[in-house]
């Protein structure tokens, strides 16, 4: 496996394999949160939306991604194939660097490429001058994986209660 600065023809490899990453996560979401507010959130689909913020978010100037490939696969042309990314925002005014988005295609999971990826960019973080790591993620069962890797990673839990009621 090989981390590598993203470049724009990683695009759609990195939005394939994020759809299929979080399938299970937004199936999750949408058994754990009030009908009436998942569709205010998703009223075109949690793809579509998803599908805008991996593109908005891989364009951005204020972030800085990068992609995990793997080349010795048998399953895997010669070129190599992405298998995962990691996008992550500087807060120089807090001195901290924030895991924006991370994930990994569900055929590689469980191999350390997410780890990888964390590791990756905390290295990168502390380069960068920073002093504090952060990064956010659900507390419903379909984000238990990201949960245990960042845990494993070092990170501390931060209890946030966040409400929402459809208006």
């Amino acid at each position: 496996m090989q981390i590598e600065p993203y470049t724009h023809h990683h695009l759609d490899a990195v939005v394939r394999l994020s759809l299929r990453a979080w399938t299970p996560v937004f199936d999750s979401i949408q058994n754990a949160m009030n009908a009436d507010v998942y569709r205010a959130f998703y009223p075109n689909h949690w793809r579509v939306s998803q599908q805008k913020a991996v593109e908005d978010v891989c364009a951005a100037e204020d972030t800085h991604v990068w992609v995990a490939r793997v080349f010795d696969r048998p399953e895997v042309n010669d070129a190599g194939s992405t298998v995962g990314f990691v996008a992550v925002k500087l807060h120089s005014e807090d001195s901290m660097g924030e895991i924006y988005m991370v994930a990994v295609d569900p055929d590689f999971q469980g191999h350390g490429i997410g780890s990888a990826l964390i590791e990756f960019a905390l290295d990168w973080m502390k380069e960068a001058g920073m002093s504090i790591a952060m990064v956010e993620t659900g507390g419903d069962p379909g984000h238990a994986p990201a949960r245990h890797t960042y845990e494993k990673a070092g990170f501390g839990l931060w209890p946030v209660a966040r409400y929402f009621k459809k208006l």
